[in-house]
């Protein structure tokens, strides 16, 4: 017996529904990257402070990235694999960064950073600073896109058997070596499309940027300081820009994501 999907109310509701999402979205980006001629977007290439802040952009939330793998892995596979007491509260305190305010966030760290703070007095001593620096850039950014990072891996190790890591140690495998010779292959996948989402989440942060770090200028916030400045004209071909290098990290995401095969009818 034939479905009557073309009769079926909820057939036109999920369509309706469907399109005014994606015009919803569209729309606005579309009117935002055809209103810059290609004069104006030839001219913003080759002005080499538009360069240098995408860039900049590109570089610190690929830090943000490789930080987030570095320390993120370890802490993903513990809450993978591990339950023990406040499991779930440590679980809701990793996601708070992408609840609360940014300019929250960098107030906080700069409160940290700050010389009235013993950490900001310790870090101050050995050479590092944080106000007006790289370095208070990629701190910021590692700090938005981490638990983007972190419940991305930790559902991809979810996803892989315990048994075959039970049948490694059960060969004489340590946990280290189990874990590069059987976890990690079989997770890398997740780890890539982890650090995508947070390079992705981290190169358009702005609220958090702006108060740590307005020079050196990152692509944000240049897109502010010309819209302040010069209005429109000026500010939406560098946005064009960046939505250029936005779509791309999206495009990769996409192409690097597993593959989730469909269920029978």
């Amino acid at each position: 017996m034939k479905k009557k999907i073309g009769k079926d109310p909820w057939f036109f509701i999920t369509l309706f529904c469907s399109v005014t999402v994606v015009t919803f979205i569209l729309f606005p980006l579309i009117e935002m990257v055809t209103q810059p001629s290609l004069q104006d977007l030839k001219d913003t290439a080759g002005d080499t402070d538009v360069l240098r802040s995408i860039w900049l952009s590109i570089y610190t939330s690929g830090l943000a990235a490789v930080i987030s793998f570095i320390i993120g892995t370890p802490f993903a596979y513990l809450l993978a694999r591990k339950n023990f007491f406040g499991k779930k509260v440590v679980e809701s305190i990793i996601d708070l960064p992408i609840m609360i305010p940014h300019p929250v966030v960098g107030i906080a760290i700069l409160g940290l950073a700050g010389k009235n703070h013993w950490l900001g007095q310790f870090m101050q001593s050995i050479g590092i600073h944080i106000m007006g620096t790289v370095t208070g850039i990629v701190t910021v950014l590692t700090f938005v896109g981490l638990p983007f990072y972190v419940n991305t891996v930790k559902t991809g190790f979810e996803a892989i058997p315990v048994r075959l890591e039970n049948v490694s140690r059960s060969l004489g495998a340590s946990m280290s070596g189990t874990f590069l010779r059987v976890t990690f292959p079989l997770a890398w996948r997740s780890m890539l499309v982890g650090m995508i989402m947070c390079c992705a989440r981290a190169i358009s942060e702005f609220g958090a940027v702006v108060i740590v770090a307005y020079h050196p200028m990152i692509a944000p916030v240049m897109i502010y300081e010309r819209f302040t400045a010069y209005g429109l004209r000026y500010s939406q071909p560098v946005a064009v820009w960046l939505i250029f290098v936005c779509l791309a990290l999206f495009i990769l995401l996409r192409i690097v994501s597993p593959v989730k095969e469909k269920s029978g009818d």
